[in-house]
C-alpha cells in the first residue's frame, strides 16, 4: 500500500492526544470541570456560520476573519468549563466576598476560567509537539455556546482550529 500526501488523516489522532493534554491538566481542587469536542464537517460549517452571524449582528468584524480561519481548518477543538464554585471558604479570588455571593449574580469562578486556561495551555503546548498549526479562538467559543455545541452547564469557551498544510492559515490574516 502506499499512502501519498497523507498527512491530514493522522489530523484526528493529534486532536485526540491534544484533547488528553488538556484533560490531564492541573485542575483546582482536583475538580475536572472541563468539557472537549472535536467538531469537523457540517457542525463545523454551523459553527463558521454562527460566527458570521455574531460578527453581522454584534458588529465585530474579528469574528468573519476568524471564522474563515475555521473554515479553512479541517477540524476544530472546543474547550469548555462550566460554572461551579469550588467553594474554597473566604477565597474572594473572583472579587466577590463568597461563593453564594458569585452564584447569586451568575459570576464564573476565576478558577474555573483559570483551570480552563491553564487546559488550553497544555493543548497547545502538545500541538507544538506535533507540529501542528493552530490558534486559540475566543470568536469560536462564543459560537459554540451559542449554538448549544458543548451542553447546557458550558459557561466559558474557547476553539483551537488546526491544520495540515504548507502554510498556516491562522497566520498573515487581514
Amino acid at each position: 500500500m502506499l499512502l501519498l500526501n497523507d498527512e491530514k488523516n493522522g489530523l484526528l489522532d493529534c486532536a485526540r492526544m491534544i484533547c488528553a493534554a488538556a484533560r490531564t491538566a492541573p485542575k483546582g481542587r482536583g475538580l475536572d470541570l472541563m468539557t472537549t469536542a472535536i467538531v469537523s464537517g457540517d457542525e463545523k460549517d454551523r459553527l463558521v456560520e454562527r460566527m458570521h452571524l455574531i460578527a453581522e449582528r454584534d458588529g465585530v468584524a474579528f469574528f468573519a476573519r476568524d471564522a474563515e480561519n475555521v473554515r479553512q481548518a479541517q477540524l476544530i477543538i472546543l474547550f469548555a468549563t462550566s460554572k461551579k464554585p469550588l467553594g474554597l471558604p473566604n477565597c474572594g479570588f473572583c472579587g466577590f466576598d463568597n461563593c453564594a455571593e458569585l452564584q447569586r449574580v451568575g459570576g464564573v469562578c476565576a478558577f474555573n476560567s483559570g483551570d480552563l486556561g491553564i487546559a488550553i495551555g497544555s493543548a497547545v503546548s502538545r500541538a507544538a509537539d506535533l507540529r501542528i498549526d493552530n490558534r486559540i479562538l475566543y470568536s469560536a467559543g462564543k459560537a459554540a455556546l451559542e449554538l448549544g455545541l458543548l451542553g447546557e452547564d458550558a459557561a466559558l469557551a474557547f476553539g483551537l482550529p488546526l491544520s495540515v498544510t504548507g502554510k498556516s492559515p491562522f497566520f498573515d490574516r487581514k
